[in-house]
């Protein structure tokens, strides 16, 4: 099957594909908060939870242990921005206009989020909620797309796509640091900052109105730049440790005291007794610089199981049984209705993702028959993100099966998740009829998708 890989220009809007919302909603006296924490390129075997031997993540652990820790939990995409866009929106990040990563530049930006689309936070404005980000943004540089236009009552943290540095909190020598529409320049490791300024939130906001607080790290993402002090706590504990590894186990261990402080801050507040938290990253761990995704195959970049599986869990006190596990198959866009679906808020548009409540509420709730699809687009050599051409790349999953194409202009290959987790056997060949029906369900998607205008309207054809 040959699929689509160079630069296009679509004029079209999505063709509605009405979802049919079915979801369990909870009677509440007063709406939960919601605290939302994303962190940036976390692979799934890099918290304690989840397996890892040679870190300490006490703070996310406790959180996973007092809630319920999902296992099969996947990313819209296994890079940033458009799972960013996913998660916002509730829908895949294809049909909002963001198929790949934003940046500075627009000869290597392979997004535009398109203004009409309604975003968790403007909908939450809508039933009374205060709405803020903290950290890293990068849905877009520029107005319409900066998260006060986009639902934000407020906004600490930084627009762009990654750091050059922690301390300097520079991309491309441009400071993207904002306090609202303000341009600031503070001093500190970006962990510290976004930690302190959640802190700080959590401290003044309007306790008469719910918040949606959404807590976006740019850890651990490169560059891997830990405090020195978290360095050699690890090296001292671990002296064995190959360097590059000890110094991404820092900038976790360092996270996780942030995510601690802040945790502890809505314990101090006395709001953690009605506040939804909800942990997990945007995509799988980026190999080259010693992420661990547990036993899955490749990772950041990459459409195998390590690219887009990601630790996942959700707690609500007195709600959610502590200690609880599920292996239900979810992604990222079900975010969106399963915090509507908890505040008995009605979903009145199309969406492609669905609640998980019932299951985290410890209901039956039937294994879900949908397809799901990934994609990126990109557009130029990227080795250390397993790119070594220019292309996009797609893949889906149905049932047990997943088709994926491995790097843009190759072959698509074939795996049976539930016999080979690791994808270790390609059946593309051994299977052609179940290789066809996946192809044509996902060139049926990639058809929707062509409809989507992905580049600002300057740089449209006519």
């Amino acid at each position: 099957m040959h699929m689509p890989h160079t630069r296009r220009h679509f004029l079209k809007t999505a063709a509605a594909t009405t979802i049919a919302l079915t979801c369990t909603k909870v009677k509440n006296e007063t709406k939960p908060n919601f605290l939302l924490i994303l962190v940036d390129d976390l692979g799934w075997g890099d918290l304690s939870a989840y397996g890892a031997q040679d870190l300490k993540t006490p703070n996310i652990d406790a959180l996973v242990s007092e809630g319920m820790k999902f296992t099969n939990f996947y990313a819209n995409c296994p890079v940033c921005s458009p799972t960013r866009a996913a998660l916002l929106s509730g829908r895949y990040q294809d049909f909002v206009g963001v198929p790949g990563v934003i940046r500075t530049f627009q000869n290597n930006s392979w997004g535009y989020l398109h203004p009409d689309v309604k975003l968790m936070p403007h909908l939450l404005q809508e039933h009374g909620y205060q709405t803020a980000l903290i950290g890293k943004w990068h849905l877009g540089l520029s107005s319409p797309n900066i998260p006060n236009e986009r639902g934000f009552d407020f906004f600490h943290g930084f627009l762009g796509d990654m750091m050059d540095d922690y301390y300097t909190h520079r991309r491309h020598g441009i400071n993207y640091m904002r306090h609202n529409q303000e341009e600031i320049d503070p001093p500190g490791h970006a962990t510290d900052l976004f930690t302190t300024w959640a802190q700080d939130y959590l401290k003044s906001k309007d306790r008469h109105k719910p918040f949606f607080l959404y807590l976006a790290y740019n850890a651990p993402h490169t560059p891997i730049q830990p405090p020195a002090e978290w360095v050699k706590r690890v090296q001292q504990r671990e002296s064995n440790m190959e360097t590059k590894r000890a110094h991404l186990v820092a900038l976790i261990e360092h996270l996780d005291d942030g995510i601690g402080r802040v945790l502890q801050t809505l314990k101090e507040t006395g709001l953690e007794q009605e506040t939804i938290v909800l942990f997990t990253s945007d995509n799988g761990g980026q190999l080259n610089v010693g992420a661990n995704n547990g036993p899955f195959r490749n990772g950041k970049g990459s459409l195998y199981e390590g690219g887009i599986k990601v630790p996942m869990c959700f707690k609500w006190p007195g709600k959610i049984l502590s200690g609880s596990t599920s292996d239900r198959i979810g992604m990222t866009m079900d975010v969106l209705p399963t915090f509507f679906a908890a505040a008995g808020i009605p979903i009145n548009h199309e969406i492609d993702g669905d609640s998980f409540l019932p299951t985290a509420l410890g209901q039956d709730q039937p294994a879900s028959s949908r397809d799901l699809f990934w994609g990126r687009r990109e557009g130029e050599e990227c080795p250390t993100c397993n790119f070594p051409i220019a292309g996009t790349i797609y893949g889906m999953r149905r049932g047990d099966w997943k088709l994926l194409q491995p790097h843009p202009g190759c072959e698509f290959e074939l795996y049976n998740l539930s016999a080979d987790p690791l994808e270790e056997n390609n059946l593309a060949q051994e299977e052609p009829a179940k290789f066809q029906e996946l192809s044509d369900a996902l060139q049926r998607q990639l058809n929707e998708y062509a409809k989507v205008p992905w580049l600002p309207p300057e740089y449209r054809e006519i």
